[in-house]
């Protein structure tokens, strides 16, 4: 959030589940320059024949005022949870139940770093007939694979290679 926080000009308006979490972290990054909503998703009881990764069927919600003056027209988590489900589908990483499940935190980061990048650089998005880095007036042109490749540091070379060399050069 804290990030979040030094990335936005002006005063947001944020949505979030009901997870308490939540509050702690945007009063710490925001303070009191902040309009934020909760809203809590209320669920029936799943039915008999579900299998156990269905969810139960919402039947209402709950939208309490944290701090600042949220518009209700804008209260939402729809967004959030469509970029969630872009993200699953468009990274194996993230789907636990398949064998590209990543467990180190680090391949995570650079894996959704890589996403983003491509999401907002070099994908054309339908609704927008342009990426939305092109929309924000961030670059002129969509970006090729080789120009976002070429925005990686050089590869250093393997440690052990690098011992190897070094132990013949001393021979």
């Amino acid at each position: 959030m804290a990030d979040c926080a030094e990335r936005i000009i002006g005063r947001p308006q944020i949505t979030t589940d009901a997870l308490r979490h939540y509050a702690n972290a945007i009063e710490d990054a925001f303070g009191a320059n902040v309009d934020y909503a909760m809203l809590h998703k209320l669920y029936g009881a799943p039915t008999p024949d579900e299998s156990r990764y269905s969810p139960a069927t919402c039947i209402g919600c709950d939208m309490k005022v944290v701090s600042g003056d949220p518009d209700p027209k804008h209260v939402s988590t729809s967004f959030v949870e469509r970029q969630n489900l872009s993200m699953r589908m468009g990274m194996r990483r993230l789907t636990r139940l398949t064998n590209g499940f990543s467990k180190k935190f680090e391949n995570h980061a650079h894996q959704i770093a890589l996403y983003f990048f491509h999401y907002n650089f070099c994908r054309v998005h339908k609704t927008l007939r342009v990426t939305p880095a092109m929309e924000a007036g961030l670059t002129d042109h969509v970006w090729t694979l080789e120009e976002l490749c070429s925005l990686l540091p050089e590869k250093k070379p393997n440690a052990r290679i690098e011992k190897e060399l070094i132990a013949e050069a001393l021979k």
